[in-house]
């Protein structure tokens, strides 16, 4: 097997999240390597060729989020990581974008690959192969210049975050009351035996 890319960034806009990575988005920019629609882009790429896969804050936009996450764990190598950021949908910065075309929330993904870590279950119907839910983190915060605000949004991320129970009492309890900037994953692809 031989890797082609040891990082991509897909949908990088203007600031990829590794500048090493091989940057793909639909606009030309600076750091943007690859241009064109991402998931045509993604099928160009060989099975197993890339040790790392990013994202942030790019699955919203996109019509067809089932598909771009195949596609992202076709081209993956085995033992590989896939990092993604997306805004939760308690976001009021989710609610308010229209060019946001799906909402995400503490399960979403679990929905998308083998989890672990959450006790409740879910079905099993869009499974994607050969790869599974090694984290999920709920993320919250808020832009300059409001520091203290920020600061206390760190404490309760710190607090939501302590274990599975505390993000699913949060989401199912809390999340209408206090809003939640993003969801970061991390999604391993499993060794081939």
């Amino acid at each position: 097997m031989t890797i082609k890319h040891k990082k991509i960034d897909v949908g990088c806009g203007v600031n990829k999240w590794h500048p090493d990575a091989l940057g793909i988005d639909m606009a030309a920019g600076p750091g943007v390597d690859m241009v064109g629609d991402a998931l045509d882009i993604l099928r160009g790429f060989e099975d197993d060729s890339v040790g790392s896969i990013y994202s942030s804050h790019f699955l919203e936009h996109h019509e067809n989020p089932p598909a771009i996450l195949k596609e992202m764990i076709r081209v993956l190598a085995p033992e590989g990581s896939l990092e993604l950021r997306v805004p939760h949908f308690s976001d009021p910065w989710f609610q308010s974008d229209p060019t946001h075309k799906h909402p995400f929330g503490l399960y979403t993904f679990g929905y998308y690959f083998k989890n672990t870590i959450f006790t409740r279950k879910l079905p099993g119907y869009c499974l994607i192969e050969y790869a599974y839910l090694e984290k999920v983190k709920l993320n919250f915060g808020s832009t300059r210049p409001f520091y203290v605000r920020h600061a206390l949004k760190k404490i309760v991320q710190f607090l939501v975050n302590i274990s599975g129970y505390t993000r699913e009492l949060y989401e199912e309890m809390f999340s209408g009351i206090l809003k939640c900037s993003e969801i970061y994953v991390v999604i391993k692809k499993e060794a081939r035996k």
